[in-house]
């Protein structure tokens, strides 16, 4: 039985939660139910004893199929009873219990009955549990009535019909699709929900139909719709037709945006909100279009209503970041939020104010913020560290104050995710402003004295590894460093021995002091620290030759791993012990893509076609064993890089496609993944036809059909070219999609004997430059830059022409060459006017090619490029050069 309720004047804890289920049952509520079989029903001890089990339900109880059923047919005898507060609570057990086909047929009869009952509660609530529970064979059997229910009078029974018909769009489309004239009929009420849920259930009907949803929009953007709630959807289907149209119209105008507008002087705040949020975050929106939604925005800021003040301080936050100079009018009423009560308020109105402020402000604003830390939890800490650190980067002149504000938080109490943002940002600081590196290293060092996240502390010991040494004055930090390898756990000591080694060979004057700690370091109580420290003593005196030259060392102590960690990791645990010992230039080079998401169709397996082939591999290891297995392609060498999927048809299409380009030396092996999404088909001998016309390099090697596709079950064909050796050879591709379609039965699962010649037209499929390029990146950029040979490098200066944004050129160059961003180059400032990208990566013929861009925009948005590249061979620089003048 369930225990007692508590009485809040026991002598327990005040913050104790009082509950009417503790300790509730399953075995004792089961026992309860029981009174549904009572001759006379007691609707009030009925209604406790379903609350009890929808709760028990609702936690994550498992019913088995016994107990489930005897519940289900227990509680539809409650029909009986006349009470309405125990009918509803038993159409909500139905639904929670979800009875399978065979019991659904016992409470249909019933609730259909009630469907068509007088009171419209009963109707309502009937509609809703008939459509959660049916299949789509009896749904057939109360169409009519659902389609009733939809242009009823009363609202709550037209809206139970219209959200029920959007569930079912789901399972049944094609039932619910027929409803279009009741649904138009229904977006026409002056009721509010129900004109909600009809437009949100009939822009689900017709949205793979853009020009039906265009004119949809059209019709209802000329004053029909009355519904606040139907309004802010109507808003939403504007901008994403905005944005399926393109920025702009013939004419100049963006279409709709009369709309927009007009929306922010409706009288409902929750229209002019999401009407502004929908201006500001159309694509290129010009100033002139955000200024009227920023003024809005800025009367929000001021309303006695926390949530209004939060919805615009959030949106201003997300504009502040593209525009900038577009929320400068609105910083006065934003200083005034950073006391507000609510602390997302205050949080998002701080970080708003260091993304718009200038200069002068940076000084005024940090004072506010330091008595505003201490009153937030570390999720908003976090979001205004982010906000500093790009602060730092816009104001470097600032770094002073900036760097302080950053350690004097670092010394406080916090979580490891806060404090993993302040040392990014502090490390941050250090390699975008020359000026600020000793202070950054020793702010770091004295946090690293107190520091309780192992992580953290082997990160900063290898930063002050690269960074150390070439500070004026290297030997202050050597104490911090030392003091690790006494104080800490394991690793953190075994980290602190590597970067004593840095220092060591990197600082000639301290290799002495260096080696009589590393010694030190030999009787310490963990295998890895001594082995590291004799290590490290073995290279610093270069004792029985171990290595041949300083570069060797240097390579040692400071390169990176040529092949991505995580593929290391995975040939080591696949090795086999053998005579033949572990090569390292087998591991695969390439960044581990990500699995292939299959588009698979739900429904029905089909029976009687055999099993169905094995989906298709994706990641390079599987790739490679893949090909080895089939003899046409065993013969062509090592693999040297496999693409990510083309999609060549596009969504919902009856045959889904996608290519995987495999580049070797001197071939190229098309792996066209088919899948066959119509249930009623068998395909058979499935091959592609390749058109290389345009692609005068390549000759045409071989081909491997696929004898069956059954539905529902992925399989491959290939086609294999040859080229030149070690040539980045490029063409585009036509394709063409062959095969024999035949009928299979729905009942038995049985294919026709005879069948059908047919093809599919499948997009048009490139080799570019990029496709010979693996993306692999390197952990220390500058030393590996120091390291190559300078002979090799070439620099050139490349315009651009005029772009959005400096990332959007960025991005642009990186797709281009096809290589892998190091250190977080990637990401760019939105309203940066320069930036530097550093690109590392493994041309065909595995040489190791490393290039340096820096971009800058001027006013007009125009952008100029400096390219700067080093390879282990110059005709690799000349190539990449070649590469991005022709891109």
């Amino acid at each position: 039985m369930a225990q007692p309720l508590v009485k809040k004047d026991d002598d327990l804890d005040d913050e104790l939660e009082f509950s009417p289920f503790m300790g509730i049952e399953k075995g004792a509520v089961l026992q309860e139910a029981r009174v549904f079989n009572d001759p006379q029903l007691d609707p009030r001890r009925c209604s406790q004893v379903i609350t009890k089990l929808l709760y028990l339900l609702n936690q994550g109880e498992s019913f088995t199929k016994v107990e489930a059923t005897e519940v289900f047919f227990s509680v539809t005898k409650l029909f009986q009873s006349k009470d309405t507060g125990l009918r509803r609570m038993v159409y909500l057990i139905i639904k929670e219990l979800s009875p399978g086909s065979d019991e659904v047929i016992i409470v249909t009869s019933s609730l259909m009955k009630d469907m068509n009952s007088k009171i419209d509660m009963y109707r309502a609530n009937a509609i809703r549990v008939l459509c959660r529970i049916i299949d789509g064979t009896l749904l057939t059997q109360i169409e009519r009535y659902l389609k009733q229910a939809i242009v009823d009078k009363n609202p709550v029974v037209s809206s139970a019909a219209l959200v029920s018909g959007l569930h079912m769009l789901k399972s049944n489309p094609e039932i619910v699709k027929r409803w279009s004239n009741e649904v138009q009929e229904a977006v026409q009420s002056r009721a509010a929900l129900v004109q909600f849920h009809a437009l949100a259930l009939l822009h689900q009907i017709r949205q793979n139909d853009r020009l039906a949803v265009s004119k949809l929009v059209g019709s209802l953007t000329k004053g029909a719709v009355r519904s606040p709630l139907a309004q802010c959807l109507l808003i939403r289907y504007t901008s994403q037709i905005i944005r399926d149209m393109g920025n702009h119209s013939q004419s100049g105008e963006r279409p709709f945006y009369d709309f927009l507008e007009s929306c922010l002087r409706h009288k409902a705040e929750m229209v002019i909100l999401e009407a502004a949020r929908a201006i500001t975050e159309l694509d290129g929106v010009s100033s002139r279009e955000l200024t009227p939604a920023i003024t809005v925005l800025q009367l929000f800021l001021s309303s006695p209503k926390p949530v209004l003040r939060f919805a615009a301080v959030r949106t201003l936050n997300k504009v502040a970041m593209t525009h900038p100079m577009a929320v400068t009018n609105c910083n006065i009423d934003m200083e005034s939020l950073i006391s507000d009560q609510n602390r997302s308020i205050a949080t998002l109105a701080i970080t708003t104010l260091l993304k718009t402020g200038n200069e002068s402000s940076v000084e005024r604003l940090m004072k506010q913020i330091t008595n505003f830390m201490s009153d937030i939890a570390d999720e908003f800490k976090i979001v205004v560290v982010e906000a500093i650190r790009s602060l730092c980067v816009k104001f470097p002149l600032k770094y002073r104050s900036l760097m302080n504000f950053l350690s004097n938080i670092l010394r406080e109490e916090g979580g490891f995710e806060y404090k993993r943002a302040i040392v990014d940002s502090i490390v941050t600081i250090i390699r975008d402003i020359p000026d600020a590196k000793e202070n950054g290293l020793l702010h770091l060092c004295e946090f690293i004295e107190d520091c309780e996240f192992t992580y953290l502390s082997t990160q900063i010991l290898h930063f002050l590894g690269i960074e150390g040494p070439n500070t004026s004055d290297p030997s202050k930090y050597i104490r911090y460093i030392y003091n690790r390898v006494h104080l800490e756990n394991a690793t953190v000591r075994a980290a602190a021995v590597c970067t004593l080694a840095k220092f060591g060979f990197m600082v000639e004057a301290l290799k002495p002091r260096i080696t009589v700690l590393l010694k030190r370091c030999i009787y310490d109580s963990d295998d890895e620290v001594r082995d590291r420290a004799t290590l490290f003593l073995s290279i610093l005196g270069n004792d029985d030759g171990l290595v041949e030259t300083d570069n060797d060392s240097r390579e040692f102590l400071f390169g990176s791993l040529e092949a991505p960690l995580v593929n290391m990791e995975t040939s080591l645990k696949n090795y086999e012990p053998s005579e033949e010992a572990f090569d390292v230039d087998s591991v695969p080079k390439e960044v581990k893509s990500q699995p292939l998401a299959e588009k698979k169709a739900k429904g029905k397996k089909p029976t009687g076609l055999g099993a169905p082939p094995p989906a298709p591999v994706s990641g390079f290891d599987a790739y490679e064993r893949l090909l080895s297995s089939i003899p046409e392609f065993a013969t062509f060498g090592k693999l040297f890089k496999s693409s990510s999927p083309v999609e060549l048809t596009e969504a919902e299409t009856e045959y889904s496609v996608n290519v995987v380009k495999h580049i070797f030396e001197s071939h190229v092996v098309f792996q066209y993944n088919c899948t066959n999404t119509v249930p009623e088909q068998l395909l058979e001998r499935v091959n592609v036809i390749v058109d290389a016309s345009e692609a005068e390099e390549f000759s045409e090697l071989s081909s491997k059909p696929l004898n069956s596709l059954p539905y529902d079950s992925p399989g491959q064909a290939f086609v294999a070219f040859e080229k030149p050796e070690g040539v980045p050879a490029v063409g585009k591709f036509s394709n063409t999609l062959t095969f024999v379609v035949k009928e299979v039965d729905p009942n038995t699962g049985e294919a026709e004997e005879d069948g059908v010649e047919d093809e599919y037209q499948l997009e048009d499929l490139e080799v570019v430059p990029a496709d010979y390029m693996v993306n692999v990146g390197v952990s220390n950029f500058r030393n590996a830059w120091e390291n190559m040979d300078p002979e090799n490098e070439l620099v050139d200066e490349y315009g651009l022409g005029p772009r959005e944004s400096l990332g959007e050129a960025v991005k642009a160059v990186t797709d281009v060459v096809g290589m892998q961003s190091c250190e977080g180059t990637e990401t760019v400032a939105s309203n940066a006017r320069s930036h530097t990208s550093l690109l590392s990566g493994l041309y065909i013929g595995n040489v190791k090619v490393l290039v340096k861009a820096q971009f800058g925009m001027d006013n007009r948005k125009e952008i100029a490029m400096k390219l700067a590249v080093r390879a282990d061979d110059q005709s690799v620089s000349e190539a990449i050069h070649a590469i991005v003048s022709g891109g």
